[in-house]
């Protein structure tokens, strides 16, 4: 059955951020994802993730003023230094916590700025990253992510997101196939990934509509379980989304698939 990690950004919020680790520790989670880790010095979240006895899968690129609504800066001109400046903070980090692979949020078209620049300061972008993380071997990975929770965000549907990834050709370049995200862009579920699964590196899950806890809404977890351990996925699902009422209350969905 699929091996789950607990995205600590979205999980455990009523623990501070390095406290999360062993709350996802107690509940049988051996492996954990995050968004960022750059508010904490890398040794401080190295040794949480040492104590925890947990692999980290995944984190995010630096992407942008958060707090202020940027959701990634990849399409951003403006931003082409910084952008790098941040790939080589992540693979820094990346390194200090046995991190394999990266993921860019490419963050909202700009405003007055012609696609075709956009275009290409985002190819751009993620060719220099992809080397820069292939050199380090590092995993490159694109999210798509649906427009009606993030209106204007520029990679919002999985066609687009694998497009960009041809036209790129670099071979670290894969997908992160967030199942919530593809329900409310195309849904399809199953059929997208058996399209796309040699493309695909990481998944990510939460129920529709809410983006809480499997169980609460329409997608049928138990078939795409089922159906991606028949069908050979061999990597982790990230759980992230919003629990209800309190995450250690709401794992009864996950009971067989954890540890604890």
């Amino acid at each position: 059955m699929p091996k789950l990690a607990a995205n600590l950004t979205m999980l455990y919020t009523e623990h501070g951020f390095l406290d999360r680790f062993a709350a996802a520790r107690t509940d049988g989670f051996d492996a954990v994802e995050f968004m960022f880790p750059y508010d904490f010095p890398k040794d401080q979240v190295a040794a949480a993730l040492k104590d925890s006895g947990q692999t980290l899968v995944l984190h995010n690129l630096p992407a942008g003023d958060w707090a202020k609504g940027e959701r990634g800066i990849a399409v951003l001109p403006e931003r082409r230094d910084e952008f790098r400046a941040g790939v080589s903070l992540a693979i820094d980090y990346a390194h200090a916590l046995g991190c394999t692979m990266l993921n860019c949020l490419v963050g909202l078209t700009p405003k007055g700025v012609e696609a075709g620049t956009v275009r290409e300061t985002l190819l751009d972008n993620l060719r220099f990253a992809a080397s820069e993380l292939k050199a380090a071997d590092i995993k490159l990975l694109v999210e798509p992510v649906n427009a009606f929770d993030i209106p204007s965000f520029h990679l919002d549907t999985v066609e687009k997101a694998v497009a960009l990834m041809d036209e790129i050709g670099a071979p670290n370049l894969f997908l992160q196939y967030d199942i919530y995200h593809r329900q409310r862009s195309g849904g399809e579920l199953l059929a997208t990934w058996r399209r796309h699964k040699d493309r695909i590196a990481h998944i990510q899950l939460a129920d529709n509509p809410g983006r809480n806890e499997p169980g609460t809404g329409e997608i049928n977890y138990p078939a795409i379980f089922a159906a991606l351990d028949q069908e050979g996925y061999a990597g982790v699902i990230g759980c992230e989304y919003k629990p209800r009422a309190g995450t250690s209350a709401g794992l009864e969905w996950a009971k067989g698939l954890l540890h604890g």
